[in-house]
């Protein structure tokens, strides 16, 4: 039997992408210009020109791959940082049980690369936080396939800062790279084009994602009571003490390294002998360091083609993007619904960073502390204060000289009514949120 060699094009691949690129129609953007032969521009800026990130390549990463490859795309970087499990196989169609243990972006990069002819997918396997500002400058459109809330505000807020605002508010339009978010669980879906500065972005709607279970950090640090305690113990504190052994460097930590979720287990173990709490396991270690979402292929198929029809509209100018949040449920049927967000005045992203926060005057820092952290507007994870041009509460190398302060009151701490506290957090990269205190 005669084998079909991939690396020939298919006559005919993009004539159905040609029908929409070279003709007008009622959708069309008004700066639309259609594709000819003379002067085949669009194609030309698909194939040559456009350099598309996605950021993901598990459920809906596969899926985004796949379709952008098939729709012209050629100039593609991924990233993701997991490696391939036996679980991913039932839905993630680009990997197979020989690839079971590798880098997922290496493997889906190679799969693409080698059925779609001419097209180039670089795979990086990395976490988001380690490529520098530039690398993001040179993309055309970022598309986000990911199931951490965190890794989603920290890419949102990068975008967020690429973008150059003059002294008179005026945005310049080539620092705007778009951000296409996809995100499923279970049978529902949503997909959105975030427009950096312009439209609302990926914090201004975090009110309508559930928080994420959060405890005491005194309780944490102090009086544990349940095996969950001991765990986010190891997370917070165990991770940052130099005095425990570690085979890995703590700044690295990966909730899907087995040898690193072996260390935090042992870790979170020998907490909880210590005040005689029984039930903390390898699998109870895994649920609380990880946020593990039910996964559907056919609804990573739909909110991935919904994504990648986004990027082909603002790319090609074929048709007006979505404006700017389709939701899709298929539990009971197929229903979708789109609706504007609009940006929230006070965004701790893309808003003014000024939020006030009404404080007992004669409670203490951790009080504070944890009032921010379980507030749904923030949802803060590892949160350090600064508060008039001095150290507060830090996390990291400082942690430990800043502990002290917790039990002392804002005013102990130099903090008067109409002061400023200084937020800043791991998911939002670069930016500080600014909390003037209003005393009760």
């Amino acid at each position: 039997m005669e084998t079909m060699d991939t690396n020939l094009d298919l006559p005919g691949r993009w004539m159905d992408i040609e029908k929409i690129i070279k003709r007008s129609g009622p959708f069309a953007s008004p700066d639309f210009q259609p594709d000819t032969k003379e002067t085949p521009r669009i194609m030309n800026n698909l194939q040559n020109d456009f350099k598309v990130l996605v950021i993901g390549a598990g459920g809906l990463g596969c899926e985004i791959l796949k379709n952008l490859a098939l729709s012209g795309f050629r100039n593609i970087d991924v990233i993701d940082m997991d490696t391939i499990d036996v679980s991913n196989l039932n839905r993630q169609f680009l990997f197979r049980r020989k690839d079971v243990g590798k880098s997922k972006a290496e493997v889906a990069a190679a799969f693409i690369n080698n059925r779609i002819t001419g097209c180039n997918v670089t795979p990086y396997k990395c976490r988001i936080q380690d490529k520098e500002e530039d690398y993001y400058r040179q993309f055309k459109i970022v598309i986000a396939g990911l199931d951490s809330i965190e890794a989603r505000r920290w890419i949102n807020g990068l975008l967020v800062n690429l973008v150059v605002v003059d002294e008179n508010g005026d945005i310049d339009p080539e620092t705007v790279i778009p951000l296409v978010d996809g995100g499923t669980e279970g049978f529902k879906g949503q997909a959105r084009v975030i427009l950096p500065r312009i439209s609302s972005c990926f914090e201004c709607s975090l009110e309508a994602f559930p928080p994420q279970v959060s405890y005491a950090i005194c309780t944490i640090a102090n009086t544990p009571r349940v095996p969950e305690h001991c765990i986010q113990w190891a997370l917070l504190f165990g991770l940052q003490d130099a005095t425990l052994e570690k085979p890995f460097d703590p700044k690295k930590f990966d909730n899907d390294n087995p040898d690193h979720m072996n260390w935090l287990f042992e870790c979170a173990k020998k907490r909880a002998e210590n005040f005689n709490i029984q039930g903390v396991t390898y699998k109870l270690t895994q649920g609380v360091a990880k946020n593990i979402i039910p996964a559907i292929a056919s609804t990573n198929a739909i909110i991935a083609a919904a994504c990648c029809n986004e990027a082909f509209k603002f790319c090609t100018d074929s048709s007006g993007y979505l404006n700017n949040y389709m939701m899709y449920n298929g539990l009971n049927g197929v229903y979708t619904f789109t609706f504007e967000y609009e940006m929230k005045e006070g965004c701790a992203v893309c808003g003014t960073n000024i939020v006030t926060v009404e404080f007992n005057k004669t409670a203490n820092l951790q009080e504070f502390l944890e009032k921010i952290t379980t507030d749904s507007r923030f949802q803060f994870k590892k949160p350090s204060l600064r508060a008039n041009g001095k150290n507060i509460f830090m996390q990291g190398i400082l942690h430990a000289s800043t502990v002290p302060n917790l039990e002392k009151n804002l005013p102990q701490l130099g903090i008067e009514e109409g002061d400023e506290i200084t937020v800043t957090d791991p998911a939002l990269p670069g930016i500080g949120v600014r909390m003037k205190v209003k005393y009760c």
